[in-house]
């Protein structure tokens, strides 16, 4: 039988009016998910929860779920015996390493408040995050102690820096921090944590302001097990691999909480970049069942010669972050004998739109809208839509609340209030309903940029070109690209005394990638005499997109 003849059934057979008519979904009033999921699982089914791998790809090392429980255990103490409670912000960038889990368990014990963040982040992005928070605690690996250490002036609320990895003056040594503390916590001890009260801090781009925080209550981590039933299709007895950086969203989608809920296996590897033969052998030799891609990635595969790769563990896969192109996914079919099932969500959400196990895949469609959850396509005013009419992407707010929605933006009343109105959570983007009731992305009603997966605020990206002295003014689009997506593009206005020329380019270039996280660089640059503007000064995009 060819890969191409292999018709890999989904374990799950799904009825979708069936899940959407019976779909039940508790929230109790009390509940930690290190606790009541990672913890319960060792004591009940203690089985392997993570295989973590070098970014050499040679030293791999194996967790059970009672590790995790241990581990996570001693960083909730050590917190504890530095004086941080329950409430307080912990700013969290760390690789893919197993600590990630270790402090991100450790903080939801305790009540603490943690925030992850991109490993791309520099000095700046890290001082604004702490600013922004209060942050009382950093646990960085290497890579950030010096920028951490050049902003800790600016951070009054800065109380402990804690480094992971290495030793280095000023800082708490991770490993010799929690070698101290015991491994069992008295849970009786501790503050309970409700399920309406804070768990995780993400900051997430605007198109007319600085990153936005989205908190997350206890209750997004339960919620998740939507998206892991009906999405991912996790199991016990899967070794699910998700493609993502730490610091973002997806990483609670793919990397945290639908799998250990589920009790599966969690691939988690330290790599830089996509190196496409580490990654097939990291599959074949791991047997990965479920795969998780940004659809650059799905891309890249999908034109590189697969003949010789090994999937036969592979069953199930999905991707999310941008649209997937029907020939990628035919590409990815004809060489996996797998489907690829689109998803749609946001940092505020839980996956709400999808393409289901068991459901016909409409190809280049998010899919339909997730059980427990009223997604539908609205006007302005929060009228439905009728088929085939573009409107917003919107969450209808009912009674109970929507599992894993957010309930606005910290500390921007103004931001959430064009958000929540109508009696619709407005996603900010566009998209159609087909008569099947299919959703089919049309594109942002902001200008948020996505690129290879990453959502890219313009706002950020100009305001980081303009501390250039060459550049006067900026404006910043998203162009299409077969690959990417998107790629930033650029249009400046030079200050008096430059002058255009493939150098400056280049070195303005070098300087966003310098100043900020590099995904951020416009990778085109346009030089003008002038930006179109509303009458009342503000560039119009939409005008500058159409020269694209």
């Amino acid at each position: 039988m060819t890969k191409a003849d292999q018709m890999k059934t989904p374990f799950l057979d799904f009825d979708y009016a069936a899940a959407r008519a019976d779909f039940s979904h508790s929230v109790p009033e009390f509940f930690n998910f290190a606790f009541d999921v990672v913890d319960r699982r060792a004591q009940e089914n203690d089985k392997l929860a993570l295989i973590a791998i070098d970014r050499s790809g040679l030293n791999v090392t194996h967790y059970r779920y009672s590790d995790l429980e241990r581990e996570s255990n001693r960083f909730a103490n050590a917190l504890l015996a530095l004086g941080v409670r329950k409430g307080d912000s912990v700013l969290v960038v760390l690789p893919r390493i197993a600590q990630w889990y270790f402090v991100l368990l450790g903080c939801t014990k305790i009540g603490a408040i943690a925030m992850p963040g991109t490993n791309q982040l520099k000095a700046k992005d890290l001082a604004y995050r702490i600013q922004r928070a209060g942050a009382s605690v950093a646990v960085v690996g290497s890579a950030h102690a010096q920028a951490v250490e050049s902003i800790a002036g600016e951070c009054p609320s800065l109380q402990h820096q804690i480094l992971v990895g290495e030793d280095r003056p000023g800082w708490h040594a991770f490993e010799r921090l929690c070698a101290d503390q015991k491994p069992h916590i008295d849970r009786q001890q501790i503050e309970p944590t409700r399920s309406d009260e804070s768990m995780l801090i993400y900051f997430t781009s605007g198109t007319t302001s600085m990153p936005k925080m989205v908190e997350r209550d206890h209750a997004y981590a339960l919620a998740h097990s939507i998206t892991g039933r009906y999405w991912l299709d996790l199991r016990e007895s899967d070794v699910h691999w998700t493609l993502t950086d730490t610091g973002w969203a997806k990483a609670a989608w793919g990397l945290l909480y639908p799998p250990l809920t589920a009790g599966s296996t969690i691939l988690l590897y330290d790599g830089e970049g996509f190196d496409l033969p580490m990654h097939l052998a990291i599959m074949a030799q791991h047997k990965v069942t479920t795969f998780c891609a940004p659809p650059t990635i799905y891309r890249v595969m999908a034109k590189a010669d697969l003949s010789q790769a090994d999937f036969s563990a592979l069953r199930h896969c999905v991707g999310a972050g941008e649209p997937l192109n029907p020939e990628a996914m035919r590409a990815w079919k004809q060489a996996t004998g797998c489907d690829i099932y689109d998803g749609y969500g946001q940092t505020e959400t839980i996956n709400i739109v999808a393409n289901f196990p068991g459901m016909p895949i409409r190809p280049g469609s998010m899919g339909k809208p997730c059980p427990g959850l009223q997604v539908d396509i609205v006007d302005d005013d929060g009228q439905v839509l009728p088929d085939h009419e573009v409107g917003h992407i919107a969450v209808k707010v009912t009674e109970p609340y929507p599992p894993g929605l957010f309930r606005g933006y910290f500390g921007d009343p103004q931001t959430s209030a064009k958000s929540f109105r109508h009696g619709w959570y407005y996603t900010g983007d566009t998209a159609k309903r087909d008569e099947a009731g299919y959703i089919w992305f049309v594109g942002r009603s902001d200008d948020i940029i996505s690129s290879s997966g990453y959502r890219i605020s313009p706002f950020e990206v100009e305001s980081t070109l303009i501390e250039h002295p060459a550049v006067a003014e900026a404006a910043v689009v998203g162009k299409a690209d077969e690959l990417r997506g998107e790629i930033v593009k650029a249009f400046i206005i030079l200050a008096k005394g430059y002058s255009p020329s493939e150098a400056l380019a280049q070195e303005i270039q070098n300087f966003v990638k310098a100043q900020t996280a590099p995904y951020k660089y416009p990778r085109e640059i346009v030089f003008r005499d002038s930006l179109p503007k509303t009458i009342s000064g503000k560039i119009r995009r939409v005008d500058l997109r159409g020269e694209v």
